[in-house]
C-alpha cells in the first residue's frame, strides 16, 4: 500500500462518514480524499520536480491532513516543521533540507522569509493561497490510482527533522512502507475500538500525528483541536462524544480546580501516553476523576510512532499494586523485533542493561542528507535507539535512561548541547555551560543550566534568557539557571552532567527560582 490508499479505502468503504472534525467542521471520508487528490495537484504546481520537498508550518489545521496523505501522493517529500521554533531554527531546516516549498500562515512565513538566506529558491505559500490552489484543482472521483507519480512504498513520504545526542537536528526520513508499518504495529498494540472518537490536541508537526493514521486505517474520525487548552478541550470531548485521547498533566490540574468540568468527560474510555513512564502518582491521580482504561507507547521518530506498548491490562495490576509495571515501557509490538545489547551490539541476558536496538518494518530509512549519522544509527538491520533499557522476567521492557543529554519537557525533545552553543554563542559572560533536564511535575522536565562565569564577569540569570529568547524556541529556553565557580569534570576534562543531576536532584534549592 501506499499512505493516501488508506484514505482511498475508507473512502470507498464509508464515503459519508466522519474523517475529521475540526471547530464547527466536519470533513467526511469522501471528502476528505477528494482534498488529498487536489492537494497531491496542488502540490505538482507549487514542487514541480518529484521527489522535492514540501514543507507545512503552523498551528493545527485540515490542510495538515489533506498534506499529510497528498504530498506523497505527489510523489514528493512532506517537510514537517514545528512552528514553535525560532526564525532561524526554521530557516535552517528549510535551507538544509532544500525544500522547494514552504506552506504556512503569513504569521510563520513572514519571520521565516526574513531569516532565510539571500540565495533561498523556497517559495513561501501563504495558507489561503495554498487552499485556493487545492480549490481550483477539478473534482476527481474517487478511488484514481493511476497516473500516481509514486508506486514504490520504499519511497520516501516525510521528513521530520528530531533533536537527537548530538545537538544537531536529524531529517529522519519516513516511508510509506515505515509509516503503514507503524499503523499496522499500533492498531494491534494500541486498538482503535469500532466506535472510537479520537481527540488530537498536539502538534500535527510531530511524529505523533501517525495517530491519525491509525484512526483513518480504522474508518474512525479524529477530532483536531488546534492547540492544547482544557477548556477547549473539554467542549470538543464533550460535543463530539470523544472516547480517547493522550493524557496531559495539565488537564488532572484542571480537573482538580474544576469538578463540575468531569462529567463533561464521560465519554473518554481510553487514554495513552508515550516519550517516558508517568509517575504512579500522576496515575493514581486521574484515576480520581475518570474511569479510563489506560495504555502507553514506546517509540520515536526514527520508528514511525510507537513500538513497544504497556497495556490496560498491565496498568490495572500496577495501580491495584504491582506498581514495578507502572514503571516499564511494554512489550514489542507484533513484527518488532527489539533487544537490549552491549558496546558491540552482542544481545544481553535479561536484566542486563545495555541500548535498546530496534529491527522492523516500521524503521527509517536514514537521515537526510547525513550518510555518517545514518551508519552509525542503522546497523546491520538495527536501529540503534540511544536509549538505556533492560528486558525483565516477564518480557517487559524498561527504559533505564532517555537519549543522553536530550530533556524531554511537555512532550518537546529539547538537545541540550542546541541550548548550551546557543549560550555560549549569545553571552560572553559565560564561559562554560552545561545544560541538564531537572524533574517538573506539570512538564515532565525543565530545562536548566548550569554556568560558570568568565573571569571577572558577573551573570545574571534573568538577563541571559532574554538575550536567548530570539535564538531559540520558547520550549527550549532555561526555566531555571544556577551559577557555579566550575562545572564538575572527569580525567579527560568532560563535564560529567550525570553528576550535575544528582547534584540538582539532592539540592533542588540550588536552582533557585523558575524563570521564563
Amino acid at each position: 500500500m501506499l499512505l493516501h490508499q488508506l484514505v482511498e479505502a475508507a473512502e470507498l468503504a464509508t464515503p459519508d462518514d466522519a474523517a475529521l472534525h475540526f471547530h464547527d467542521r466536519t470533513i467526511s471520508f469522501g471528502e476528505l480524499g477528494q482534498r488529498v487528490r487536489q492537494a497531491a495537484t496542488a502540490t505538482t504546481e507549487i514542487a514541480p520536480e518529484t521527489g522535492s520537498r514540501v514543507a507545512m508550518v503552523g498551528p493545527n489545521h485540515p490542510a495538515w491532513i489533506s498534506a499529510y496523505y497528498g504530498v506523497p501522493r505527489a510523489g514528493r517529500i512532506l517537510l514537517f516543521l514545528n512552528h514553535r521554533l525560532a526564525p532561524p531554527e526554521l530557516a535552517s531546516l528549510v535551507d538544509r533540507s532544500e525544500a522547494a516549498a514552504v506552506v504556512g500562515p503569513p504569521e510563520q512565513l513572514e519571520p521565516l522569509r526574513s531569516a532565510l538566506p539571500r540565495a533561498s529558491h523556497s517559495r513561501l505559500v501563504e495558507l489561503d493561497e495554498w487552499e485556493r490552489i487545492c480549490d481550483e484543482v477539478p473534482a476527481d472521483p474517487a478511488g484514481i490510482t493511476t497516473g500516481i507519480p509514486v508506486d514504490d512504498p520504499s519511497a520516501p513520504a516525510w521528513l521530520l527533522y528530531t533533536s537527537g545526542t548530538t545537538g544537531r537536528p536529524k531529517g529522519a526520513i519516513l516511508t510509506h512502507r515505515s509509516l503503514l508499518a507503524g499503523v499496522a504495529v499500533s492498531r494491534v498494540g494500541r486498538p482503535v475500538a469500532p466506535n472510537a472518537v479520537g481527540v488530537f490536541p498536539f502538534p500535527l508537526c510531530h511524529v505523533a500525528g501517525y495517530n491519525v493514521l491509525c484512526h483513518h486505517d480504522a474508518g474512525r474520525p479524529v477530532v483536531l483541536l488546534p492547540r492544547f487548552e482544557a477548556a477547549t478541550f473539554i467542549q470538543a470531548v464533550a460535543r463530539w462524544h470523544g472516547t480517547s485521547t493522550t493524557m496531559l498533566a495539565s488537564l488532572l490540574d484542571d480537573l482538580e480546580a474544576d469538578p463540575a468540568a468531569r462529567p463533561k468527560l464521560s465519554s473518554l474510555v481510553s487514554m495513552t501516553y508515550g516519550a517516558a513512564p508517568m509517575p504512579p502518582v500522576l496515575l493514581r491521580r486521574l484515576r480520581r476523576y475518570l474511569d479510563v482504561a489506560l495504555s502507553q507507547g514506546y517509540g520515536m521518530t526514527e520508528l514511525s510512532g510507537n513500538a513497544a506498548f504497556l497495556g490496560p491490562e498491565e496498568h490495572e495490576r500496577g495501580l491495584a499494586g504491582e506498581e514495578h509495571l507502572l514503571l516499564a515501557a511494554g512489550r514489542p509490538g507484533p513484527g518488532v523485533e527489539m533487544r537490549v545489547v552491549d558496546d558491540d551490539m552482542v544481545a544481553l541476558p535479561t536484566g542486563g542493561i545495555g541500548e535498546i536496538v530496534v529491527r522492523g518494518a516500521q524503521v527509517m530509512a536514514g537521515y537526510w542528507g547525513d550518510p555518517v549519522a545514518t551508519a552509525a544509527t542503522l546497523v546491520d538491520g538495527w536501529l540503534r535507539t540511544g536509549d538505556l533499557g533492560r528486558f525483565d522476567e516477564e518480557g517487559l521492557l524498561y527504559v533505564v535512561d532517555r537519549k543522553k543529554d536530550v530533556i524531554v519537557t511537555g512532550g518537546e525533545n529539547v538537545a541540550s548541547r542546541e541550548v548550551e552553543e546557543a549560550i555560549l554563542r549569545c553571552c560572553p559572560e559565560v564561559r562554560e555551560v552545561a545544560v541538564v533536564g531537572v524533574p517538573d511535575r506539570r512538564w515532565g522536565e525543565n530545562v536548566c543550566a548550569v554556568v560558570a562565569p568568565a573571569r571577572d564577569a558577573r551573570i545574571d540569570p534573568d538577563a541571559l534568557i532574554e538575550e536567548l529568547r530570539d535564538q531559540l524556541a520558547g520550549f527550549k529556553l532555561p526555566r531555571q539557571v544556577v551559577v557555579v565557580e566550575e562545572l564538575p569534570k572527569n580525567a579527560t576534562g568532560k563535564v560529567q552532567k550525570q553528576e550535575l543531576r544528582t547534584w540538582l536532584a539532592e539540592n533542588p534549592e540550588a536552582a533557585g527560582r523558575r524563570r521564563g
